[in-house]
């Protein structure tokens, strides 16, 4: 019995032993778990890149300090927070785990890092492609601007506006939408355009627009763009282009000196293209057209006061009232000078009063004269010169048909070469005056309507040739001196002046071989009158004949040629022929200088 109880309690207390330990070991096991849920809750807490929810539990000049409730505490840049400000001691903050430990043991934590990660995760939630947002412009960067959008997000420069930029600058800090245009998720970025939606509003606007707008509308717009021919105006959705001959009555060179970039004008709707989306503008349209009563208001002969607006080489032009501008040409510039200039009578921006000289309304055109101010020295020229009287004139200027002299400022004459000399061929007139000279010359015209006046130097004397056969008749002997020698004969320099020629044929009357065995340039020689053109002002003499007829005597008793000896004889007859030939040559060349004299 004993036994039994014995056994009975060992059998007790061990069953007792074993659920103690089964209880003692499913505790353990219960432990044991939450342990390793509590380290692999930890593990997986401890993921970098992982949102910690923390406290802040200390702030510095530099940095915060953060309990994100694991072993250590984690340090995050103060500069890495908005606005630090804001930051409050056990204030809740989210950090992104950058490293779970550095070198140091501690923790690595990111403020900045964790908002990118939530920005990120709010676009990839509420945002895709061609989605519009609205967002900040934060700063410049290279090749466009950073906008926040929630996140940052890259604005290229080439998206930003739908007109030229000037300066980034301007853009920063304002908030605008933007359509996004990629959403890159490997590399968690995202770029935008604003431009897109100008073009998309500025393509509405523009259709709304054509539709509506008329010819002879007023509507306000804003130059955009400068050119040489003209200016286009942002008409708030539309292009139009306002002409440079539609902006204003007067002359311009170009829009610039009217306009900038910027600027807001009145302009007046002048044509509509509906098809092709053009608009014509003009801007003078506004105002009435100062040329419709030109004709009226400035007569030929007004007199009229303006500002010297422009010089040109060939004039100057005068704006006599807004957009009426006449030109002054350099001819009607001055009566006694030859303007080749007009800065050497006239400056820009200068007063001067003018005369107007002709209106042609359809070509907007108005000539004006500012010489016709004063005395015309033109007027008096018939009673101060009558034709006939001899005058005293300087030599200004020569040329190859005669010479012009100043009878007083303003008026001159010409002395044509023809008038120069009653007996001498003048080749030009440098050979007889000189520019400077005073000379005397003779009235022989005056075309007062023209501005002419002709004078002559040889009508100071009679002309010889009108009397030459009485002076000297055919037949007659008269003396000169040689005063050229050719191979066709030489001329003689008579002593009445005139000029004579004695032919090759006519120098001798006996054979010889050149001009020169017979006379010489400069030798005083006595010849006969054979032959008198005064037409043509040409005077033929033979010493020949005047030999022959000296040395005259009978030859009815005597034979010349029997006297020369044979050889003499036939040496004779040879040269002759020889002669004979050489003057038929020479004859030729006589007649070429015939024509020429």
């Amino acid at each position: 019995m004993s036994n039994q109880s014995k056994y009975t309690w060992n059998d007790d207390q061990i069953l007792d032993d074993v659920k103690f330990e089964e209880k003692d070991s499913q505790l353990f096991k219960s432990l044991l778990n939450n342990e390793v849920e509590a380290v692999e809750s930890e593990n997986a807490t401890m993921a970098p890149g992982s949102i910690l929810k923390g406290k802040i539990v200390e702030i510095t000049k530099d940095h915060v300090v953060v309990d994100v409730g694991l072993k250590s505490e984690g340090i995050v840049p103060i500069e890495e927070f908005s606005d630090p400000l804001q930051l409050v001691l056990d204030g809740d903050v989210e950090v992104l785990l950058d490293q779970p430990e550095d070198d140091n043991g501690q923790i690595v934590l990111s403020r900045e890092k964790a908002e990118r990660l939530r920005q990120w995760e709010y676009i990839l939630q509420h945002c895709e492609e061609g989605s519009i947002v609205k967002g900040r412009v934060l700063r410049k960067v290279k090749g466009g601007l950073m906008v926040d959008i929630g996140m940052e997000a890259f604005l290229p420069g080439s998206q930003i506006d739908n007109k030229r930029i000037k300066n980034l600058d301007e853009y920063i800090d304002k908030t605008y939408e933007f359509k996004i245009l990629k959403i890159n998720i490997e590399r968690k970025n995202v770029v935008v355009s604003r431009r897109e939606l100008l073009e998309a509003e500025r393509i509405s606007r523009k259709a709304e627009l054509l539709q509506t707008i008329k010819e002879g509308d007023l509507r306000e717009g804003v130059v955009k763009n400068i050119t040489d021919f003209g200016v286009f105006l942002d008409l708030d959705g539309i292009d139009g282009l306002l002409h440079i001959t539609d902006m204003t009555w007067k002359r311009i060179k170009h829009p610039s000196e009217m306009v900038q970039l910027g600027q807001k004008l009145e302009v007046i709707i002048l044509h509509v293209d509906r098809d092709k989306g053009r608009v014509a503008l003009g801007l003078k349209q506004k105002d009435s057209n100062p040329w419709d009563e030109i004709e009226s208001k400035y007569p030929p002969g007004t007199r009229v006061k303006g500002k010297i607006v422009n010089l040109l080489p060939y004039g100057a032009f005068i704006e006599i009232e807004a957009g009426i501008e006449g030109l002054i040409h350099v001819s009607e510039m001055s009566w006694v000078k030859n303007i080749t200039d007009p800065s050497e009578i006239v400056k820009k921006g200068e007063e001067i009063e003018a005369i107007v000289l002709q209106v042609q309304k359809e070509e907007g055109k108005i000539s004006l004269g500012i010489k016709q101010t004063e005395h015309n020295p033109w007027d008096d020229v018939e009673a101060k010169y009558p034709v006939g009287s001899s005058v005293k004139a300087e030599i200004r200027n020569l040329t190859n048909y005669g010479a012009f002299v100043e009878l007083e400022p303003g008026v001159e004459g010409l002395i044509h070469i023809s008038d120069l000399s009653w007996i001498k061929k003048v080749s030009h007139p440098s050979e007889l005056l000189k520019k400077g000279d005073i000379v005397e010359a003779v009235i022989l015209s005056v075309d007062k309507e023209s501005k002419k006046i002709t004078l002559g130097v040889k009508q100071l004397s009679s002309n010889p040739w009108a009397n030459i056969e009485k002076i000297m008749p055919v037949g007659s002997l008269v003396k000169g001196k040689v005063s050229k020698i050719t191979a066709f004969g030489a001329f003689v320099e008579l002593d009445c002046g005139l000029e004579g020629l004695i032919h090759v044929t006519e120098l001798s009357d006996q054979a010889f071989g050149k001009v020169e065995d017979v006379v010489n340039k400069g030798e005083e020689i006595t010849a006969k009158v054979i032959k008198l053109d005064p037409e043509h002002k040409k005077i033929a003499l033979s010493i020949k004949e005047y030999l022959v007829e000296r040395n005259q005597f009978s030859r009815d008793d005597i034979d010349v040629t029997s006297a020369r000896p044979p050889k003499e004889e036939k040496e004779h007859k040879k040269g002759k022929r020889h002669n004979h030939q050489e003057e038929s040559e020479e004859s030729e060349e006589s007649e070429e200088e015939d024509d020429v004299l």
